[in-house]
């Protein structure tokens, strides 16, 4: 069913005159499944370096559980109390343990199991063309310290940036090869440059790219990759993206990685979780 869908929303766009995609986007999350087909398979490296203690301590690890199994993502801190991430992770979970303060993935300063009453999912997610893929999830007060800290969401006025250019911090612990079968213990980041959304519309089309998506280059096989889900972008110590979606075709794929734009967020982050920019 879900083909039809996609089909007839191709169909409409084209009679729109929006763009129209030359490649898949997929949630991260969904990736792995993809790639576990040995014909996707690429076996490079993307590239990422290992984070140094401390150096991202914003940085939030996320295992999700539901009745037919489990899988990983990342979040940003942005408050003691609230955590930012894709709303492809929330989608389907009863629970999460939340790990903050950790460099080696399984050795965390604090972790906490919540249930997914603490989950505000965006109402309008869209599983298909991927808008709205954002979710807060509330947890109980941590103390910040060197290894636990909030990231700065960015300002009002910065939603007149399209950011194109920019130089971006994405980091996380998901896959550092299309061909890798886990999440990497260790986390990693890696520089991104942001395009301008013109140019990532022609890979993914105007459906998928909006002015509340932010697009990066992949060069040389760096990207994110399926367990950074929900992870931060971060520009000058801003959060300016969540880890949104990759090409189909991998994370070395050379196409174009997916962020939501933050900016076009703030009012509704503050409406949900108290949260002011």
């Amino acid at each position: 069913m879900k083909v039809f869908v996609v089909l007839a929303l191709f169909v409409a766009a084209a009679s729109a005159g929006f763009i129209l995609p030359s490649d898949q986007a997929v949630p991260l999350r969904d990736l792995a499944a993809i790639l576990a087909q040995p014909e996707s398979i690429e076996g490079r490296i993307t590239n990422g370096k290992d984070a140094a203690e401390g150096q991202f301590p914003y940085q939030v690890g996320l295992s999700f559980s539901s009745s037919s199994g489990g899988w990983w993502c990342g979040g940003s801190l942005i408050d003691n109390t609230w955590v930012l991430t894709a709303a492809h992770c929330t989608s389907g979970a009863s629970s999460a343990t939340v790990y903050l303060g950790a460099t080696v993935r399984t050795n965390p300063k604090v972790s906490h199991s919540v249930s997914s009453s603490a989950f505000v999912q965006h109402k309008s997610y869209n599983s298909i063309t991927l808008s709205n893929d954002i979710s807060l999830i509330k947890i109980p007060a941590v103390s910040f310290s060197g290894a636990i800290a909030k990231v700065s969401l960015p300002k009002i006025s910065s939603s007149y940036s399209n950011y194109s250019g920019t130089k971006a911090i994405a980091s996380g612990w998901g896959l550092i090869s299309d061909s890798a079968s886990a999440v990497h213990s260790k986390l990693q980041y890696a520089q991104l440059q942001v395009i301008d959304n013109s140019v990532c519309a022609k890979t993914y089309g105007s459906l998928t790219i909006t002015s509340k998506t932010i697009c990066t280059a992949t060069p040389a096989g760096t990207s994110t990759c399926s367990g950074d889900s929900g992870g931060p972008l971060v520009a000058d110590g801003v959060l300016i993206g969540v880890t949104s979606f990759v090409s189909r075709a991998g994370c070395q794929s050379g196409a174009p990685a997916g962020f939501v734009r933050v900016t076009s967020y703030l009012d509704w982050i503050k409406t949900n979780s108290g949260v002011s920019y």
